[in-house]
């Protein structure tokens, strides 16, 4: 059993933990707002039982509120790190994986991959990149690719959902 760190959830009112739990599902307070509306207990001071409820919101939603915060996630190296229009989560991630010290060849890589992705699937490439570097990240862009449509829209739920957990062990 996991509790965080820096808060108690069931502590919070509605707005406070919609506030704190907002962006755990990248620009979707949807997924705070519909574990709220499950019921608050003490089990949610528990950072795995949050989680199994948030993840259970997601891949129990339909496809088309799947597909939208799916397409909520940026590019890796792409133009809104570059720009510095990330969310300070995204931004913490990318650079703990050492994105933001990719070479010329490497940042055009991630470009040319992340083009061809979104050509393929219609929407973005996404990994919860903790605990990897950016070789790792390319190997598995490349690897990924390859498979079929359905195979990365579920693999793409599966990392947002480890994105999640990383986040949530963060608080």
């Amino acid at each position: 059993m996991s509790r965080f760190q820096s808060l108690t959830p069931s502590a919070l009112s509605r707005e406070a933990f919609i506030e704190a739990f907002a962006d755990i599902y990248e620009h979707s307070p949807w997924v705070a707002e519909r574990a709220w509306d499950l019921g608050q207990g003490a089990d949610l001071d528990d950072v795995q039982t949050l989680h199994a409820r948030m993840s259970d919101i997601l891949l129990g939603a339909d496809h088309a509120t799947q597909l939208a915060l799916i397409n909520a996630h940026p590019d890796l190296a792409g133009k809104a790190a570059v720009q510095g229009q990330l969310t300070q989560a995204s931004t913490d991630e990318q650079a703990g994986a050492g994105i933001h010290q990719c070479t010329p060849d490497e940042f055009a890589r991630f470009t040319e991959l992340n083009e061809a992705y979104k050509a393929k699937f219609a929407f973005p490439f996404i990994m919860a990149v903790k605990g990897s570097n950016r070789h790792q990240i390319l190997a598995a862009f490349e690897t990924r690719i390859h498979n079929s449509a359905d195979a990365e829209f579920a693999c793409a739920l599966a990392e947002i959902n480890k994105i999640a957990l990383f986040r949530l062990q963060a608080l």
